[in-house]
């Protein structure tokens, strides 16, 4: 063989593998654009607008330590899904652990409250059958106040959970938008790489073989050296 046919075999296969990459990252960019749009129009669907700066509490701004995204998205519109992350994990999530604790039950979640409202019920029944009318009043009130925080805890962690599927989606496109890029880098050196085979397939002596003993001796080596490394 000679090192022309060589060098536009290795070539020609790079430029054929820097094609595929560059298809290949034009599909992701285009499963990003999508995931970045949809995203961005069903999000302003809703029109949810954070809070303006000078509405915050102190409460609100200084919950947890991501909180202060609350700050940087002051009066915005959520449109993407960093901000349904922020806006779900320390506003929503805050405002119910408020609801919690002044309702006397915190920490407490929607699935728990389930065996509260319960465990309430079943002392209700019990003081009913007693007579005992003053304690039933006060477990109802209790009952009553459980109810109502397990129905704010269930409209509060739906929205909390489409907002966080919201913000995966979101992910999936930041992702698949890294992967174009890199794609096109890879494309772009195998290109480079594959001009300068031609180049040298063009320049090298029509009659130039390639030397075998010198191609065995490598490989040899090579593998001699792969061995010891294995050793």
């Amino acid at each position: 063989m000679t090192r022309r046919h060589l060098d536009f075999i290795f070539a020609g296969g790079g430029a054929l593998f820097a094609i595929l990459l560059l298809v290949f990252g034009l599909v992701m960019k285009d499963q990003s654009d999508f995931a970045d749009s949809y995203v961005r129009d069903q999000l302003g669907q809703q029109k949810i607008t954070f809070a303006a700066a000078d509405k915050l509490t102190d409460e609100e701004k200084n919950w947890q330590s991501g909180s202060s995204c609350l700050v940087d998205y002051a009066g915005k519109l959520m449109e993407t899904g960093k901000q349904a992350e922020c806006y779900a994990n320390y506003y929503i999530a805050m405002h119910m652990d408020r609801s919690a604790k002044s309702a006397g039950w915190p920490g407490e979640t929607y699935a728990t409250m389930g065996a509260i409202r319960t465990d309430l019920s079943a002392q209700i029944t019990a003081a009913k059958e007693k007579g005992d009318t003053t304690a039933a009043a006060d477990l109802q009130k209790k009952l009553d106040a459980a109810t109502s925080l397990r129905s704010t805890f269930q409209t509060g962690e739906t929205l909390r959970g489409l907002l966080l599927t919201t913000y995966g989606f979101s992910i999936f496109g930041d992702k698949a938008g890294l992967a174009a890029d890199v794609s096109w880098a890879a494309a772009a050196l195998l290109a480079v790489l594959s001009v300068a085979g031609f180049v040298h397939a063009f320049i090298t002596p029509r009659e130039k073989l390639v030397d075998e003993s010198e191609v065995v001796r490598k490989v040899g080596s090579g593998g001699a050296a792969a061995r010891g490394a294995t050793s």
